[in-house]
């Protein structure tokens, strides 16, 4: 596809990872399922799937060095966006059935369980689209959808001028939890654009218009 961004989807084993494939062709990428480090390094985009539990998706990461694969692009400003426990894995650590699991720690924090009635959270939610934000451009009364049972539930990263402020996204089920960040060439969403119909593939094609900035 002649001119379109081309974006690897880093292949660790992770489940759910066609049909990103497929909603990012739809947006109009020029997808690459792989895990070849010179394709993952040299892409305009890097998207981080991830289904399941959090200590099974950091052992499937750390057997390919995907932490060190996501480190070096995010160190030379090449944008990355992790999806469900993709986004996760991002933060310190994660907690899971008495299970204290070391994350990537590109954000501080910890995912913990939801604190709800009812628990996964399964199926479309708002989001309170945080300000400035490139992802919900346009979207912001959009419904997306979620299937999870453990978020990060507080944004501790302090961010000092000049270095832009992230755009912070909330999603309520229970209490506030982070549905989405976009904190420079870094961006995550809870929830799944890829199941998320019209919304989420505008979502992706907002994401791949970042791409060459």
């Amino acid at each position: 596809m002649a001119g379109a961004p081309v974006v690897a989807v880093l292949d660790y084993g992770s489940g759910n990872v066609h049909s990103a494939v497929k909603a990012l062709e739809e947006a109009g990428a020029d997808v690459r399922l792989t895990r070849d480090r010179g394709l993952v390094a040299d892409a305009d985009g890097l998207l981080v799937p991830g289904v399941g539990a959090f200590s099974a998706v950091m052992d499937q990461l750390n057997a390919i060095r995907g932490g060190e694969l996501i480190g070096r692009r995010l160190s030379g400003g090449r944008p990355v966006l992790g999806i469900c426990v993709g986004m996760q894995v991002l933060f310190e650590r994660g907690i899971e059935r008495g299970v204290d699991t070391e994350g990537l720690g590109e954000w501080p924090g910890a995912v913990t369980r939801l604190e709800a009635p009812v628990v996964p959270h399964m199926g479309w939610s708002t989001v309170e689209a945080g300000e400035g934000s490139r992802l919900f451009a346009g979207l912001e009364e959009e419904r997306f959808y979620f299937v999870h049972s453990y978020a990060a539930q507080a944004w501790e990263l302090e961010v000092i001028p000049p270095f832009p402020q992230p755009a912070v996204t909330w999603a309520t089920h229970g209490g506030r939890f982070l549905a989405a960040v976009e904190n420079g060439p870094l961006s995550a969403t809870q929830f799944h654009p890829e199941k998320s119909g019209e919304a989420g593939i505008a979502l992706l094609r907002n994401w791949l218009g970042t791409l060459r900035d």
